[in-house]
């Protein structure tokens, strides 16, 4: 039986694995073995926060509408459901948006509403 090397195979596949762990610090973007770990675990995490983000972000938008609604004495609940009654279809980005840079327009908004 002959032996066989694997040189191209496998020299391309440690490749991939080192470029995908360029920049991280000491063995982690030198080892294989260690950057394999690493390369990995940071793909899991990507993942994972790339749907945790849009959990963050309604959340803070809610927030701040829930802040700018207070302030002229109607809670974010009431507020969501007074937009409901009234059809207006404005997402909670938009709506946190107008909140912070926009408040005369979000006053007027709370106009319409009540």
């Amino acid at each position: 039986m002959s032996r066989v090397k694997r040189g191209y195979k496998a020299r391309r596949r440690r490749k991939t694995v080192l470029k995908a762990a360029k920049g991280f610090r000491n063995a982690r973007g030198r080892l294989f073995k260690s950057a394999k770990e690493s390369v990995m675990r940071a793909r899991a995490y990507a993942y994972r926060d790339r749907k945790a983000k849009k959990r963050d972000f309604r959340r803070l938008w809610i927030v701040r509408i829930n802040a700018a609604a207070r302030q002229h004495g109607l809670s974010y609940s009431q507020f969501m459901g007074a937009l409901k009654r009234n059809n207006i279809d404005l997402d909670r980005k938009i709506l946190a948006d107008m909140a912070v840079n926009d408040p005369t327009g979000f006053e007027k908004l709370l106009a319409m509403v009540r």
